[in-house]
């Protein structure tokens, strides 16, 4: 179960427990006295956007509307613009492995000379790769890197 703010979606590896699943979730919310609005309820999708991203039996992806709105970009011509890309590569951010590690040439362009940015080609060779490496869905974490995790739940 994934629960945010007011949305919860229920999953299941197997779709014969879907069922199982659903009924022990709904019995929870009637435990705790939370109603639900059946006009906003679905049931039994193949694929839903939850909180921005796409859900799916294959799993998570990504928005496809943010995933084309990187690809659609041009390349940053000036600071505003490669605050714009910086936005949507953050909500992308769990697609993009070490995407800051990419960036890093804008980020010192910018430093450089913040009134006369100018797209060198260290920039739009990170761009490009950038567009490149937009993956639409979670790839599994390569064993050769080194990964920190931090935890936001204690148990």
């Amino acid at each position: 179960m994934e629960v945010y703010v007011d949305d919860i979606l229920v999953k299941s590896l197997r779709s014969s427990d879907r069922v199982q699943h659903l009924s022990e979730t709904l019995d929870h919310l009637r435990k705790y006295k939370v109603k639900l609005n059946l006009e906003k309820c679905t049931f039994d999708l193949p694929s839903e956007k939850f909180v921005g991203y796409l859900v799916t039996q294959r799993g998570i992806e990504a928005n496809p509307d943010l995933v084309s709105a990187i690809f659609d970009m041009r390349s940053p011509t000036c600071v505003k613009k490669v605050q714009i890309l910086n936005e949507r590569l953050a909500t992308l951010n769990r697609f993009l492995s070490c995407s800051i590690d990419k960036c890093k040439s804008f980020f010192q362009a910018i430093k450089k000379s913040k009134a006369n940015f100018c797209c060198n080609k260290e920039c739009e060779a990170a761009f490009q790769g950038l567009k490149y490496m937009a993956s639409p869905l979670l790839s599994k974490p390569d064993r050769e890197r080194r990964y920190s995790f931090i935890s936001r739940y204690q148990n």
